[in-house]
């Protein structure tokens, strides 16, 4: 009766040690989201600073200038991170061809304005990839810890889902980052 009772009571708390070990794994991807949502509000942040100078030099650019506009503001509404990751590549790809428009307009191109927004967005997008690079190998590790016998056996009754992995290139290097092992 009493190697019962302690067996019971051993996978009581081995129950409570797995439960609380999943919960922290899934605060820590979010945490991780966290990071990857700050430097994308700075990428955001710059974006209309970016139009408005590009705009007082190529006006007739109107099209390339509305589009990464309205991605901007997608991006920011899009609550699904496969969504996100899908916006901000179609917005990497628009600031993209906006900084590419300083070969057209030698004016813009020795604007210190721009210059100097092209510098911080090549140090935003820096600090991106790492946050993308965290974020994802936080991902890796959760799902692979929820996806592993006998854990799953605890991890998929109590709620725990698998994280998305989010992908997106930078609008600097046109480089995809994707997770941490490779998936596309």
């Amino acid at each position: 009766m009493w190697a019962i009772g302690c067996t019971a009571l051993a996978l009581v708390l081995l129950g409570i040690f797995t439960f609380n070990d999943l919960v922290a794994a899934r605060n820590q991807v979010r945490a991780a989201w966290s990071g990857v949502d700050i430097q994308l509000q700075r990428r955001h942040d710059l974006v209309p600073q970016l139009v408005a100078t590009v705009q007082g030099y190529a006006a007739h650019e109107q099209a390339t200038l509305t589009a990464i506009t309205e991605l901007r503001s997608r991006s920011q509404s899009d609550t699904s991170i496969a969504g996100r990751g899908q916006t901000e590549r179609e917005l990497g790809a628009q600031i993209g061809r906006l900084l590419a428009l300083q070969e057209n307009y030698p004016q813009l191109k020795a604007s210190d304005n721009f210059l100097q927004l092209q510098r911080d967005l090549v140090a935003v997008e820096d600090r991106l990839q790492e946050a993308r690079s965290a974020y994802n190998q936080t991902v890796l590790d959760y799902n692979t810890q929820i996806q592993n016998f006998p854990l799953l056996l605890l991890a998929r009754p109590c709620g725990f889902l698998p994280a998305e992995f989010f992908q997106a290139e930078s609008a600097v290097t046109g480089k995809k980052s994707g997770d941490a092992a490779g998936k596309t």
